[in-house]
């Protein structure tokens, strides 16, 4: 009579070895997952401060480069200079394209205020010329900046009576356009914030119009210089 064959498992030993193996492998997968997920998340909000930074900067210099030299003459109050500004509030005219959906010329508020106890930067839009009676006025306020530790402006140019450019804190008054804006933020999160400087194209015109008259009086007066010659040439021959 045959003895049956002896079974044989895995002795204790060896089921906490795999066990242990097991466990460690888990940790390291574990682990793994966790820096990857880490990674994503620091490369996805790295992705948004850069977009959010990115917009800003195209926002100046589709709008604050292309200042317009206006004055404000149309209301029953002090006639003023479109371009107004300190260290803290920045007011100028500038205008949308054409596919923006607002016609004419825009007045921009940009100001550093307090909401729900967080510092923000915030603009403002309106109509830069009285609407005609009958129509909407339409007024925007969009957020550009959150979570703001310090925001500071500075203005280059010319103080009245100097002859030398220099940095200034404050640009009131003034019948001119700066050469140079000057903007600085520090955020509350430490995050690096780039300092933007932008050479307003207009600097130097005290009047939009004023430009173009004046460049259409020399066209006007190289014109009739050329027809005097022309006719001084005739009489000549």
């Amino acid at each position: 009579m045959r003895s049956p064959k002896s079974v044989q498992g895995f002795t204790l030993i060896e089921v906490l070895l795999a066990m242990t193996l097991l466990s460690v492998m888990m940790t390291l997968l574990f682990v793994s997952l966790k820096m990857c997920a880490e990674s994503w998340e620091k490369g996805e909000k790295k992705i948004f401060e850069v977009s959010e930074t990115a917009g800003v900067v195209n926002f100046f210099q589709r709008h604050l480069v292309m200042a317009k030299p206006l004055w404000n003459d149309f209301t029953k109050e002090e006639r003023l200079f479109s371009f107004q500004g300190d260290r803290q509030t920045l007011q100028f005219v500038s205008s949308f394209p054409a596919s923006a959906g607002r016609a004419g010329l825009q007045l921009f508020t940009i100001q550093l205020l307090n909401e729900n106890r967080e510092n923000v930067i915030k603009v403002t839009i309106a109509p830069f010329y009285p609407v005609a009676e009958g129509d909407e006025w339409i007024t925007e306020e969009e957020t550009l900046i959150r979570h703001v530790g310090n925001f500071s402006l500075a203005y280059f140019g010319q103080e009245a009576g100097e002859s030398e450019s220099r940095w200034q804190d404050q640009w009131l008054q003034r019948e001119e356009l700066p050469k140079l804006v000057k903007i600085k933020v520090d955020l509350e999160n430490q995050v690096f914030w780039p300092e933007m400087t932008f050479e307003l194209k207009l600097a130097g015109a005290t009047d939009a119009s004023g430009v173009a008259s004046d460049q259409s009086g020399d066209e006007d007066s190289q014109d009739a210089q050329g027809d005097e010659e022309g006719a001084q040439d005739n009489a000549d021959e």
